[in-house]
């Protein structure tokens, strides 16, 4: 039959075998998404199986690394929360139990942190928002993030408060020398 796996490169393990390799060539993928390849290019099943039990037994698919990486580098990178996480693992096909146990390894104070770097950077914007605008908008970006609302609405706090301190006294421009009674004024 023309346009089959067998027509490709030979029999559907070999061909199983060396889409796999390829897909891996790029960057780690999860066992899962392997699967969904070789279903696409009409793998059968029993071969593409096989070809997985293999290349797992052997270490080229470990989804309990790939879930540990995965959690490392988009924690620190887009310092999302272990919840953002974990729904991304479970969309990757990585086994909840795996997930949970990737996830775990964000600690509360690290989790903490990372919400606090995402309002410092945001929060350089937002300074002539007023409060309550700025507040919902800094929570609202921690939330799409995976954030509980408790968490949110207190480093948000925690930063603000420490941002109007850090700016209070500070004049928001030039000031106007016919405004003043007393040029000397001008002078510090």
């Amino acid at each position: 039959m023309p346009g089959s796996p067998e027509d490709e490169l030979g029999d559907p393990e070999s061909v199983a075998r060396n889409l796999c390799l390829r897909a891996l060539t790029g960057a780690p993928k999860t066992r899962q998404q392997l699967a969904d390849l070789l279903e696409k290019r009409g793998v059968p099943e029993d071969a593409a199986v096989t070809v997985l039990d293999r290349f797992t037994e052997v270490g080229l698919i470990d989804d309990a690394a790939y879930a540990r990486a995965w959690v490392s580098s988009r924690q620190s990178g887009r310092g999302l929360a272990r919840r953002a996480l974990r729904a991304e693992l479970r969309a990757k096909g990585v086994d909840d139990d795996v997930a949970l146990e990737a996830v775990e390894l964000v600690d509360d104070e690290d989790e903490r942190a990372a919400a606090q770097q995402l309002v410092e950077r945001r929060l350089r914007g937002m300074r002539r928002l007023d409060r309550a605008t700025a507040t919902r908008r800094l929570i609202g970006m921690l939330a799409r993030k995976g954030y509980s609302g408790g968490l949110a609405a207190a480093v948000v706090r925690e930063a603000l408060d420490r941002d109007a301190l850090d700016h209070e006294g500070l004049d928001d421009g030039p000031v106007d020398p016919d405004l003043l009674e007393d040029e000397d004024q001008l002078l510090p």
